[in-house]
């Protein structure tokens, strides 16, 4: 048996990275496509050695662009690396424009597709990633849903019940494997010279954000705002796109103290040690969830309603007022809440369940 996996992002590769740690544990046969979706090197090299993951066997250096664009070049590479290796597996995580390119050149090429993290929906189809998850999961015969609500919505879409496999979220496994290293590894707090539990942690970066002046503008008054209630520091390792937003609608950024992006670990580190987190991040809300760290997620809808049920999060959307009135609500909020997204043997599951479909 040859197992494809197939990523471009960081939160891709955290994700995955437990479900490469299984398959060397194994000694299975498996090989990476890293599409370079993200192209800085705390996004790509540097990321893969500090989380002791194998280098990528084919990197297709596709970098940003278009979505057709680059969604369109990432098939024509994708098709040739398949054609050559014929695995008789490919695996993809999440919703990104990787994701899509992967399933539909595998799909087309007669090969099984298994879709990690599949069946959530923000049903706001102007969200680009919510038509990369859809088309994903309706190309795959293993649908790996994190939760049961994961499981109905694909049972709601016809998708048959023998393809879904509930496996609890990889995000947990990676959460526990990468904090351990993480605690090791990462002075961030001294270089930085934060206290635990007195700071704010930020991250924004979704196109329906920052491509849209007044939304941006919206989040960045939010965060001065609380800076200025709570007289702590705001950290915003900024994203490259962002930044470039920023700098192009001349947007002040007040008391914020932006960040080049950092490396995983520092960046993990810094998370569990925060007051609380704002986020536009999908799988932010769920790393903050796992570690009993109150979220404001900074969007009007999310795919991961399990951590609004639990309370380790709230829509605070992008009205500076509406920002602050949420981070009021769970701010001192007992960080008790149940993690619903597994108990952290996400990767073993999904390579079992594999395995043995194919032995």
């Amino acid at each position: 048996m040859k197992i494809c996996i197939i990523f471009g992002t960081r939160p891709e590769i955290i994700k995955f990275s437990p479900i490469i740690r299984e398959l060397e544990r194994l000694d299975l046969g498996f090989f990476i496509i890293h599409t370079n979706q993200h192209y800085t090197p705390y996004m790509d090299s540097l990321f893969l050695e500090q989380l002791k993951l194998p280098k990528a066997k084919y990197n297709l250096n596709i970098g940003s662009g278009k979505h057709g664009e680059m969604t369109g070049r990432m098939i024509i590479e994708i098709e040739k690396v398949l054609i050559k290796e014929k695995p008789d597996v490919v695996l993809v995580q999440g919703d990104t424009n990787t994701v899509l390119a992967g399933a539909l050149s595998a799909v087309k090429l007669h090969i099984k597709i298994g879709h990690v993290e599949a069946g959530l929906r923000s049903y706001f189809k102007k969200m680009p990633e919510e038509t990369n998850r859809i088309l994903a999961d309706h190309c795959s015969d293993y649908l790996f849903a994190p939760t049961k609500n994961a499981k109905s919505i694909l049972l709601r879409e016809n998708i048959p019940e023998k393809n879904i496999f509930v496996t609890g979220n990889t995000v947990v496994d990676a959460v526990f494997q990468n904090l351990e290293l993480a605690d090791k590894k990462s002075d961030i707090l001294n270089k930085l010279k934060l206290k635990e539990q007195e700071y704010f942690l930020v991250t924004a970066h979704r196109e329906e954000n920052v491509d849209d002046k007044n939304r941006l503008k919206g989040i960045i008054e939010g965060l001065n705002k609380i800076s200025e209630e709570y007289n702590l520091p705001v950290i915003y390792p900024i994203h490259p796109r962002t930044a470039k937003k920023i700098k192009e609608f001349q947007i002040e950024i007040g008391n914020i103290r932006l960040l080049q992006p950092l490396s995983y670990l520092d960046f993990i580190k810094l998370m569990k040690n925060s007051r609380l987190v704002l986020t536009d991040s999908g799988g932010i809300q769920e790393e903050t969830c796992i570690m009993q760290i109150p979220c404001v997620t900074l969007r009007d809808n999310t795919e991961r309603p399990e951590t609004l049920e639990v309370g380790s999060n709230i829509l605070a959307g992008i009205e500076p007022k509406k920002i602050i009135l949420s981070v009021k609500k769970v701010i001192n909020k007992p960080r008790i809440w149940h993690n619903p997204f597994g108990e952290g043997k996400s990767g073993k599951k999904i390579i079992e369940i594999i395995k043995n479909d194919n032995t």
